[in-house]
């Protein structure tokens, strides 16, 4: 082992009797179960270790920063499509295990469709290395998809591999002032026509200079194609400087709606994120909706209980997750059946049989 940083880690896991908190930036603690154990810092685990541009592949170190990596791309006219929160400081790792996916999301893919290849550190202290770095190179279990959106429960992120975009030729955003009901339909209407459509957003408040609730449209593309889509749909225009960063602040979560500080948790206040089917007609819920994904990502601020919140998401065919809430925190996710409980179990022995890696953190138990 000629890497000293990789052996430190690797001597810390294998000397460990009790749980370790694995760690990046630390931007995404107030998700999922708290963890409690002796912090594994991968900050020091940095850099990227090769990049070809014209291959449209990234292998990258967990431990780098997300704004270091996404400069890089962006000197080569390339981008990260899924748009991964920020959330400040960032890091590649807990990119990947949090699997966290922006406002193009249902245009371009989720973050496990971009990972190639990683190299995980085992309970045991073992390096194995999944994948590659082609879409081809998989055989049998594809591991290295599994680890986006674990949360470190089944093994350290090293390294991993990413598949890369290069960057629209042209974008454009349209405004269209209209209730919750009215965006969902016109969304679906949408979702039927030939659109370079890259994201959506329904948003209750007033922004981009427009009042009233309102329906934000991204277009992407090549420039005819997103020329021709403006001047078909019509709506307000937005210059390209405020339409960025709007985008950008519901991407990181520093819109208003997203914005969660001491006092509103204390008045019992959670962010919910709902996952249903595209045509699911507005959630009966208290509290105030932000709609992304073509209306497949229902965001939910207010008082709603776990019970009201999960059993209209389960009416709908989908799930809610509990996105940010106080602490003590508890089934964070929608808990999980029989079956599906057996096979996470299984990998987590699997990976990591003692239990070390962020214990609780996903699923009780796990």
């Amino acid at each position: 082992m000629n890497d000293p940083i990789l052996q430190r880690l690797i001597d810390q896991v294998r000397s460990t009797h009790k749980p370790l908190d694995i760690q990046g930036g630390n931007t995404k603690h107030f998700y999922g179960e708290i963890s409690h154990g002796e912090v594994l810092d991968m900050r020091p685990l940095n850099g990227i270790s090769s990049y070809e541009p014209s291959e449209l592949v990234v292998t990258v170190r967990a431990g780098t920063s997300l704004a270091e990596l996404e400069h890089r791309l962006a000197e080569k006219g390339q981008c990260l499509p899924f748009e991964p929160p920020r959330f400040g400081d960032g890091t590649v790792g807990g990119m990947v295990a949090a699997g966290l996916s922006g406002p193009s999301r249902a245009a371009v893919g989720c973050v496990r469709d971009y990972v190639l290849g990683t190299t995980v550190l085992n309970g045991q202290g073992e390096v194995m290395s999944f994948g590659g770095q082609v879409i081809k190179n998989v055989a049998g279990y594809d591991v290295s998809r599994v680890m986006a959106g674990s949360l470190g429960v089944l093994g350290v992120i090293c390294e991993v591999s990413l598949k890369v975009l290069p960057i629209a030729t042209a974008t454009a955003t349209r405004v269209f002032v209209m209730d919750e009901a009215a965006a969902l339909k016109q969304l679906n209407a949408w979702a039927g026509q030939p659109l370079p459509i890259n994201a959506s957003a329904w948003d209750p408040s007033c922004s981009c200079g427009v009042r009233n609730s309102q329906l934000h449209l991204r277009l992407a593309g090549a420039q005819a194609a997103v020329t021709a889509a403006c001047a078909h749909l019509g709506g307000a225009v937005v210059e390209p400087e405020i339409a960025a960063s709007w985008w950008d602040s519901v991407r990181d979560h520093q819109h208003a709606f997203f914005r969660l500080d001491s006092t509103h948790l204390a008045k019992g206040e959670h962010l919910w994120r709902i996952s249903v089917p595209a045509t699911t007609p507005p959630l009966a819920l208290p509290g105030v909706q932000f709609i992304e994904w073509g209306g497949a990502q229902r965001w939910l601020r207010g008082i709603a209980t776990a019970k009201q919140v999960r059993a209209a998401a389960a009416a709908a065919g989908g799930h809610a997750t509990l996105f940010h809430a106080a602490a003590p925190r508890a089934q964070i996710f929608t808990p999980l059946s029989a079956p599906l409980q057996r096979i996470h179990k299984g990998l987590k022995t699997a990976f990591d049989p003692r239990g070390i890696f962020n214990p609780g953190r996903l699923y009780p138990g796990l």
